[in-house]
C-alpha cells in the first residue's frame, strides 16, 4: 500500500485516496463498466444488440441523417469502431446508409423502420439494465450519481479518443 509518506501525500492531495485499488476512480469506473455491460447483455440477451449499437440507434432515432464523423461525435466512439458498428447494423437491416446529396464522399446514416421496432421492443429490457445497475443507490443518490458522471465526462471530454459534441 506504500510508505507512510506516500499515504500522507495521497491523503493530502485534495482529499483523494488512491493508495488501495478500490480507492482509485479509474479502477472503479472500469469495474462499473464491466458490471453495466454484463447487466445490459443479461437483460437484453434476446436482441443481440450491444450497448454501443443501442446508443447509435438511439442517436439516429433522435437525429436522423448524420454522417459517420458526426455520429462519432454524438456517441463518443472512434471512426473505425463507428464504421464497424454501422456495417453490422446495416447488415441486420436496422440502419441504412446512402451517399450524401451534398458530398458524395460522405455516407448519411438513418435508422430503418425495423431498427425503430427493435429499439421499441428492446426499450423495457434496456431500461431494466439501467435500473438494476443503479439499484444499490437511493433514489436521490441515483440522480446525483448520474449528474456527477455527466460532469466528469464533460469536464474531461478532451481526453477521450473521440470528443463528444454536446451534452444534454
Amino acid at each position: 500500500m506504500g510508505t507512510v509518506a506516500e499515504k500522507k501525500a495521497a491523503a493530502s492531495d485534495n482529499g483523494i485516496e488512491t493508495g488501495h485499488l478500490w480507492q482509485r476512480p479509474g479502477f472503479l469506473i472500469r469495474r462499473l463498466n464491466q458490471i453495466h455491460i454484463a447487466l445490459f447483455f443479461e437483460c437484453c440477451k434476446d436482441f443481440a444488440i450491444t450497448p454501443v449499437q443501442y446508443g447509435l440507434l438511439t442517436t439516429l432515432s433522435e437525429r436522423p441523417g448524420l454522417d459517420q464523423t458526426s455520429l462519432c461525435a454524438e456517441v463518443g466512439v472512434d471512426r473505425t469502431t463507428m464504421a464497424d458498428v454501422l456495417r453490422r447494423l446495416e447488415e441486420r437491416g436496422l440502419v441504412k446508409r446512402e451517399p450524401s446529396p451534398h458530398d458524395g464522399r460522405l455516407k448519411i446514416a438513418n435508422i430503418t423502420a425495423k431498427g425503430r421496432r427493435v429499439m421499441k421492443d428492446m426499450y423495457g429490457s434496456m431500461r431494466e439494465a439501467q435500473v438494476r445497475f443503479l439499484s444499490p443507490l437511493s433514489p436521490e443518490d441515483r440522480v446525483h450519481f448520474v449528474r456527477m458522471m455527466m460532469q466528469l465526462v464533460e469536464g474531461n471530454n478532451q481526453y477521450g479518443r473521440t470528443s463528444l459534441k454536446h451534452f444534454d
